[in-house]
């Protein structure tokens, strides 16, 4: 076995670790990547990019649903039908698609690729499993982006009709009927694309509502939607068994279930990687990280998903670009003011920044300002008025805490309320910047105005 030696050694093509090789090899530094499995990581293959494309035909299918039952809008489409194995193929050449201009970037920037499982000998040193066997790697400096993985429970094992979120993105049929253990973001993005292509489905969550970690006011247009979609909501309620078509509940009534979606949270894939030779800082399962993604041991970073919360795929660039820059001599840190939290329910939700009662908590003054879709022509001309923008700021100076909003669509206005907070806007600065009619976009500049007292249409 010949050894490769390089100047930088990134374990996992995910989108922190590829983006850190693209900007490394970028920035001339001689740069290998391993990736166990395809080029994107869990993001691009079976997560974020599939889960879209299945959510966007579920919607696309209800409409047709919608309108062979209601005639809305003067149209008629009558006895609407989806094949699966169709839509399977599409969504397959989107996820091939982007693989191919992920390595495509990496060919382009001259980074190095090695196919297999990698695993640290020491601090320089790591082993690939390749298939045509063990590679041996010396590298000056390594940057772990092992991402995470769905947790499993011990009473609901994975396997056969008990699914992952990789499994329930895979179906070849639509479930007659769908239990989905877990009323976080995943379920629920998967649950409702499944409600809207047919599937009976239950949510059996623990905590007493869905999306605990967002506050009521912007949970509850989600709910709404998931009732008038026919999913049963189970809240305080405990998942224990699933056998003969029956998934059991503590405390409760069983729900029939044709396959069970168990979607309780990620772990960091921090095992079986060798991590134990190093032996770095570890919170729990978590790398112990500083404000440049350094871990306890000289010369090896870690970003995304095996660092922590939030374990979000954009958060995991940034740091990946950082730590590229960093490596090649620039003098980086941490210090990002916002990272947006998107969830693609129905409708979808957006954070960024300090809630409400965040920002009470963490001793400010503050000032909120709120506006509702029904009051927005754009929200009208769709039939999606649900929902609102909803800014939090100082009260003494008006500079922007925190920016929340629910409705159709409004994770395109991600990357405006992010921009607002990096920049460190302030109330006045949004209501005096001319935003587009009929947009959605409006609800922000109005809920800045009502903050300062003084909106124009509500």
């Amino acid at each position: 076995m010949t050894d490769i030696k390089c100047k930088l050694l990134v374990i996992g093509a995910g989108p922190g670790g590829y983006v850190c090789a693209i900007r490394a090899g970028q920035l001339g530094i001689d740069t290998i990547v391993v990736e166990a499995e395809r080029m994107g990581g869990t993001c691009l293959n079976v997560g974020c990019i599939p889960s879209k494309a299945l959510i966007h035909a579920a919607d696309e299918f209800y409409k047709l649903r919608m309108f062979a039952d209601k005639v809305p809008l003067g149209i008629s489409a009558k006895e609407p039908s989806i094949d699966v194995t169709q839509t399977r193929q599409w969504m397959a050449g989107i996820v091939g698609r982007l693989n191919q201009g992920v390595e495509g970037l990496l060919k382009k920037a001259g980074v190095r690729s090695v196919a297999g499982a990698a695993r640290f000998l020491d601090g320089k040193t790591v082993v690939v499993e390749t298939g045509d066997g063990e590679q041996r790697i010396r590298a000056e400096t390594i940057v772990i982006a092992t991402g995470s993985a769905p947790i499993e429970l011990p009473a609901l094992p994975f396997g056969g009709d008990v699914l992952s979120s990789t499994e329930a993105l895979e179906l070849t049929e639509i479930p007659g009927r769908l239990a989905v253990v877990g009323g976080g973001y995943i379920g629920l993005e998967i649950g409702t694309a499944y409600a809207k292509l047919g599937s009976e489905v239950t949510i059996v969550e623990a905590a007493d509502r869905i999306l605990p970690q967002y506050d009521v006011a912007l949970t509850a247009p989600v709910e709404k939607r998931l009732v008038a979609l026919g999913v049963d909501i189970r809240t305080l309620a405990k998942a224990t068994s699933f056998s003969d078509g029956n998934l059991g509940v503590e405390d409760g009534e069983g729900v029939a279930a044709d396959k069970v979606l168990v979607a309780v949270g990620r772990r960091p894939r921090t095992r079986r990687v060798g991590l134990e030779e190093l032996g770095l800082t570890m919170d729990r399962d978590f790398i112990t990280i500083n404000e440049q993604c350094r871990t306890s041991m000289r010369g090896v970073f870690a970003i995304g998903d095996v660092t922590g919360e939030p374990m979000l795929a954009h958060r995991a660039m940034a740091q990946g670009e950082m730590v590229a820059g960093i490596i090649a001599g620039e003098n980086l840190a941490w210090d990002k003011a916002a990272i947006a939290a998107v969830c693609f329910t129905y409708p979808e939700i957006i954070t960024v920044g300090l809630s409400p009662d965040e920002a009470e908590t963490a001793g400010h003054d503050i000032q909120v300002g709120q506006f509702p879709f029904q009051a927005n022509g754009r929200a009208m001309t769709t039939e999606r008025e649900d929902g609102f923008v909803r800014v939090v700021a100082r009260k003494d100076n008006g500079v922007l805490l925190g920016i929340q909003a629910v409705g159709e669509g409004v994770s395109e206005l991600s990357a405006t309320f992010s921009l607002a907070l990096e920049m460190g806007a302030r109330l006045e600065d949004i209501a005096a910047t001319i935003h587009a009619h009929p947009t959605r976009s409006e609800a922000f500049q109005e809920a800045a105005l009502k903050s300062l007292g003084h909106a124009l249409h509500i």
